[in-house]
């Protein structure tokens, strides 16, 4: 799954439907009330940029790496997408490794 996100064109004219139909924001966003809904905790966090790491569970479809990229777009995260049936273990130490370094280097470019 993480290839086919890398392979996506730059013009979104020829990607899948479900990919071009995907909500651009959190307006967009179709269920989930119970925690999207205006004045619910994770709204809340993405609107003041103050959501930590996730991990976003739920059967194919559900819209999981459309939150993601919700999120990604309307805070400062930076979106890595990982699929556990194609991952391993190697991979979460590589992104969580990655993830470290990038902290470390804000810390230092804030001081």
């Amino acid at each position: 799954m993480a290839d086919l996100l890398k392979l996506m064109p730059e013009d979104e004219s020829s990607a899948p439907l479900a990919w071009r139909m995907r909500p651009l924001d959190l307006d967009e966003f179709v269920g989930q009330e119970h925690i999207l809904g205006p004045g619910r905790m994770l709204r809340r966090a993405i609107e003041a940029d103050r959501v930590s790491s996730i991990i976003l569970y739920g059967p194919p479809g559900s819209g999981k790496t459309a939150l993601a990229h919700v999120i990604a777009t309307r805070t400062k995260a930076r979106f890595e997408p990982i699929n556990a049936v194609t991952s391993g273990v190697a991979d979460i130490r590589r992104v969580t490794a990655q993830a470290a370094v990038e902290r470390t280097r804000g810390w230092l470019e804030k001081a």
